[in-house]
């Protein structure tokens, strides 16, 4: 990297979705991640679906958004159950819905029933002016099948396509981010999740052109963002436990 970095603090932050996920957190560290992604003025919380209600209060004051996952971690569930997981989060305040395709249907090549599902949750958010970013779990997909879900996300008006759910056998690759770039169609953006852990990382996706990122290890990240541009770092004790 140079020395003059040709990015600006917000630049950075504002691609980053704090994803707290983890299926044993507390309410204690759902609340000290919140804390923490408004101190660090991040894009939005992706936080397990039954805190979205009071994610969304305590972001209020704040320009981060309040996040959630549809259909997590595996795709598999039937699509009234991801329409109506939407309708929920969308009525709990989420402003922006991570969908997981269904990983299944996707390799089985019933593309109707892939489309059908992804739809089903595009409608309801969109009529409620929120966004959606479609998960393929490209660690599980062949490249044919990569490029036939860009293709219908571009057709159905996705807002992002995202690589992985974090939680699969592997993450975000350069490889994969540039094809789904080179087949991203309009208006629609990618984002990169799964193994993004440091600066450098964040910095490559952008450079391909990435407009959002999934990390925990928002705190280090961004700290070191701080840092190359000689800000003062953030002290995140004041956030309480954050179980990274």
């Amino acid at each position: 990297m140079t020395d003059t970095p040709n990015w600006e603090y917000d630049d950075i932050a504002k691609m980053i979705d704090h994803a707290l996920l983890t299926p044993s957190m507390t309410r204690e560290d759902l609340e000290a991640g919140i804390r923490l992604a408004k101190l660090f003025n991040v894009a939005s919380v992706c936080i397990l679906p039954y805190y979205v209600g009071r994610c969304a209060e305590l972001l209020a004051d704040s320009s981060v958004l309040p996040s959630t996952v549809i259909g997590f971690p595996h795709g598999g569930q039937a699509t009234a159950v991801k329409a109506f997981e939407a309708r929920t989060a969308i009525e709990d305040g989420c402003q922006e819905l991570d969908m997981v395709v269904n990983i299944s249907a996707v390799l089985s090549d019933e593309w109707e029933q892939v489309t059908a599902d992804i739809r089903a949750v595009i409608e309801p958010a969109h009529a409620a002016d929120r966004q959606v970013k479609v998960i393929f779990e490209n660690c599980y997909l062949r490249q044919s099948h990569k490029i036939r879900l860009c293709e219908i996300c571009n057709e159905l008006g996705a807002d992002w396509i995202k690589t992985s759910t974090g939680f699969g056998a592997s993450g975000a690759t350069i490889d994969d981010l540039r094809l789904m770039l080179e087949h991203a169609r309009g208006a629609v953006q990618v984002k990169a999740a799964g193994g993004i852990r440091d600066l450098e990382t964040v910095l490559k996706a952008r450079e391909l052109g990435v407009t959002r990122v999934g990390a925990s290890k928002t705190a280090d990240i961004l700290n070191e963002c701080r840092r190359r541009l000689n800000l003062e770092p953030y002290e995140v004790s004041s956030c309480g436990p954050t179980g990274y």
